[in-house]
């Protein structure tokens, strides 16, 4: 049962990082459309189901999975873990500023530049680059 679970650990991670790579890119697009335009309300609702339907089910299912993963395999005393686990803690962070966003982005309130978006975008890669390492490397 754990190799299934960690496949569908590994799913839900890779639709994850998907959607929180995905929509920042759809902030730097949605900053040069004019506000009220048929082209900013479909980002609005791209963005609003992007989240909803793909990155929070995701996360979710992510947290749940790896910490159970994190249990059976009694991965708990193992110092890469908690490394990877600060460095979750963070992407979870990241997920929670990007879904303020789009509530700013729907409420037309949106004053950042679509250039911080396009930094911003770097910082799900960065994190998952590192998270992987911990995982596949075990480096401690």
């Amino acid at each position: 049962m754990y190799l299934w679970i960690k496949a569908l650990h590994v799913i839900a991670v890779i639709s994850w990082m998907a959607g929180m790579l995905y929509l920042p890119r759809l902030f730097v697009y949605h900053c040069e459309a004019q506000m009220g335009s048929i082209q900013s309300e479909t980002f609005k609702i791209m963005e609003r189901r992007l989240l909803k339907a793909i990155i929070n089910p995701a996360m979710i299912v992510t947290w749940v999975l790896g910490l159970y993963l994190a249990w059976d395999g009694g991965w708990f005393a193992s110092g890469w873990l908690h490394a990877k686990l600060l460095f979750v803690l963070v992407l979870s962070g990241v997920h929670g500023f990007l879904s303020k966003t789009v509530k700013v982005f729907a409420a037309d309130e949106n004053v950042r530049p679509a250039r911080f978006y396009r930094m911003i975008n770097e910082v799900p890669t960065v994190l998952m680059i590192l998270i992987v390492i911990l995982v596949i490397v075990k480096p401690f």
